[in-house]
C-alpha cells in the first residue's frame, strides 16, 4: 500500500496521543511497547474516517502499537481475512485490549471465524488462546444465525480450558461460558450442568468459573 496511507494514519494517532493516561491505564493490564493512550470512542471515529481499508489494516498491525492494532481491526474488511493473516494477528498479540477488540471489530465478521476457535482455544501463549475463548464470547451474541447445536460442541473446549489458572485465559474461558449460557433457553442448561461439574472439580480457575457463571445464569 502506498506509505502516505499508513503515515497518515499513524499521524492521526500520534496526534490523539494521551500519555498522560498511560499510568492509568497499566494498572488495568492496558499496557504494550508504544502505547499511545487513545480512548476506544477516539479509535472509532478514526476508523470512521479511514473506513475500511484491508491492506491499511495489514500495516497498521504490523506496526506493533497496541492502538495501531486496535484501529487495524476497526478498519480490515474481514472478508478479505485469510487464515495465515489471522492467525499472524493472533500471534502477535500481547495485551487482552487488542485481543478482544481484534475479535469483535474483525474477526467474528469473517467466515473464517468459527473454525479459528478450536485452533486457538488449544493454543499455549496466554493471548493466543484468550482469543479462541473470546472469539466464542463473541460470536455466541453476534452470529445469530448460527445453531445452539454448535455451540453445544464447543462447551467441550471449555471444559478442557477451565483449569487454567491465567488471568486472561480465565477471564475469556468465563465469558464464554456466561454468553453460550445467556444465548438461549435451550443453552442455559447445559451451561449450567458444564458450571456446576467445574465447581466440583479441584482446580482453582474451573472452580471460579463455575461459581461465577453459576450464578449469572441462575439470576438470568
Amino acid at each position: 500500500m502506498p506509505s502516505t496511507r499508513l503515515d497518515l494514519a499513524l499521524g492521526r494517532l500520534r496526534a490523539a496521543a494521551r500519555p498522560d493516561v498511560l499510568a492509568d491505564m497499566a494498572r488495568f493490564g492496558l499496557t504494550g511497547d508504544g502505547r499511545l493512550g487513545l480512548a476506544v470512542p477516539t479509535l472509532r471515529a478514526l476508523a470512521r474516517e479511514f473506513k475500511r481499508d484491508h491492506e491499511l489494516a495489514l500495516a497498521l498491525w504490523d506496526t506493533g502499537i497496541p492502538d495501531a492494532q486496535i484501529l487495524a481491526g476497526m478498519v480490515a474488511e474481514p472478508a478479505k481475512l485469510t487464515v495465515a493473516q489471522m492467525d499472524h494477528w493472533v500471534a502477535g498479540m500481547g495485551v487482552w485490549d487488542v485481543c478482544d477488540q481484534a475479535c469483535t471489530n474483525a474477526f467474528v465478521k469473517s467466515p473464517l471465524a468459527w473454525d479459528a476457535i478450536p485452533r486457538w482455544a488449544v493454543r499455549q501463549p496466554e493471548f493466543e488462546k484468550r482469543a479462541g475463548f473470546t472469539l466464542l464470547a463473541v460470536a455466541a451474541v453476534h452470529q445469530k444465525q448460527r445453531p445452539d447445536a454448535d455451540f453445544l460442541s464447543r462447551l467441550l473446549l471449555i471444559e478442557a480450558a477451565s483449569g487454567d489458572e491465567r488471568n486472561f485465559v480465565k477471564k475469556a474461558v468465563n465469558w464464554a461460558l456466561r454468553q453460550i449460557g445467556k444465548r438461549s433457553a435451550a443453552l442455559r442448561k447445559p451451561a449450567l450442568t458444564l458450571a456446576e461439574r467445574l465447581c466440583a472439580l479441584e482446580e482453582k480457575s474451573a472452580r471460579w468459573i463455575g461459581s461465577d457463571v453459576r450464578r449469572e445464569l441462575e439470576s438470568f
